[in-house]
């Protein structure tokens, strides 16, 4: 892994510098870019297993995840921070899309850049290949991690071991989903204490490795804490409901498929993942009575009325769109009286 480290004295907001942004190309007019401080720290990935491509962040400033991470299926994923300008995301994504490799794609952007000194940006694409800038006016401590099919970087962190943990962490976790992976490099990085200013927001993108034709298919995971006293904690918990719903997701499409014992089992795995939705035992039980199985249905189905009796009325409206029949509603309500 090549490591690169800046101990910098903290510059003011109010450098000229700071609002250049990347230098107009052939016919277009200069612009600033804005001078937005979002210090941070984050990684981007690919899995070399599954192709996936991530980007992962956590700062104190609100909202990151409308700022620094960005990713497209087949092509690669950005992460822009520091004295930010958010334009690297899309700009390098559509340079990695037609076919420059990553390293190649932020060297052009940075080199464009009259406030290059003061950003810090890193890019994968598709083949796992990483690139990373800090630049030298970064707010200390700053530096960044380039690994085989990655790269973590920080800036204003407490010390200078937060992004070799967020890099150890990952590399320790090969195996585990990436998005999985991802959040472990973000809960290392807190661990050794990140951002000095504390924390605030949270993001998590995966995408497939390929891109399907169809958009809304191509982000696997997609998860932002705006604002939290704690934000880690509750990105892990959105990821762990996440799960659950892709289980139960997943548990639809074999019940459309006619495989009900195998709906039965991702339904299930949902309720174990996240035993506080309510509504994930009730469609359970609605597959267990459909299937033949009211023995087995109904002491869920009681567990859920107790819990929220909302539901019974929710049963009596499925026979109307053909999902249970009346007589199994009927003897279902009875029985759980």
């Amino acid at each position: 892994m090549r490591e690169t480290v800046l101990l910098l004295v903290a510059i003011p907001l109010l450098i000229p510098a700071l609002a250049a942004g990347p230098a107009a190309g052939p016919g277009e007019q200069a612009r600033p870019s804005p001078r937005r401080p979002v210090h941070t720290y984050s990684i981007v990935a690919r899995d070399a297993r599954t192709g996936q491509l991530g980007v992962a962040v956590q700062s104190h400033w609100f909202q990151v995840g409308t700022i620094v991470p960005w990713a497209e299926a087949g092509v690669g994923a950005v992460a822009t921070q520091s004295f930010v300008d958010p334009s690297y995301g899309p700009r390098g994504l559509q340079l990695m899309r037609g076919g420059v490799p990553a390293p190649e794609a932020l060297r052009r952007l940075v080199e464009a850049d009259d406030g290059r000194d003061v950003r810090q940006v890193a890019m994968v694409d598709a083949d796992g290949r990483v690139a990373a800038w800090t630049g030298a006016r970064c707010i200390a401590a700053a530096g960044h991690v380039e690994g085989d099919g990655f790269s973590v970087q920080a800036n204003l962190m407490a010390n200078e071991r937060v992004w070799p943990a967020m890099a150890k962490a990952f590399v320790a976790s090969e195996g585990q989903p990436l998005a999985e992976r991802l959040l472990a490099a973000l809960e290392a990085a807190e661990a050794e204490g990140g951002d000095v200013r504390g924390r605030q927001s949270a993001a998590l993108v995966v995408v497939r490795a390929q891109t399907t034709g169809e958009p809304w298919k191509d982000r696997l995971v997609d998860l932002r804490v705006d604002d939290s006293p704690r934000p880690l904690e509750e990105l892990r918990r959105l990821l762990r409901l996440h799960r659950a719903y892709e289980s139960m997701n997943a548990g639809d499409e074999a019940l459309a498929a006619g495989d009900a014992a195998r709906a039965l089992e991702l339904y299930g795995a949902a309720a174990d993942l996240a035993p506080e939705i309510v509504e994930i035992p009730f469609w359970q039980a609605v597959t267990l009575a459909d299937t033949g199985r009211l023995a087995e249905a109904l002491p869920i189905f009681r567990r859920v009325f107790a819990a929220e009796d909302r539901w019974r009325g929710i049963l009596g409206r499925l026979p109307a769109s053909g999902l249970l029949a009346q007589e199994k509603v009927d003897a279902i309500l009875e029985a759980t009286q």
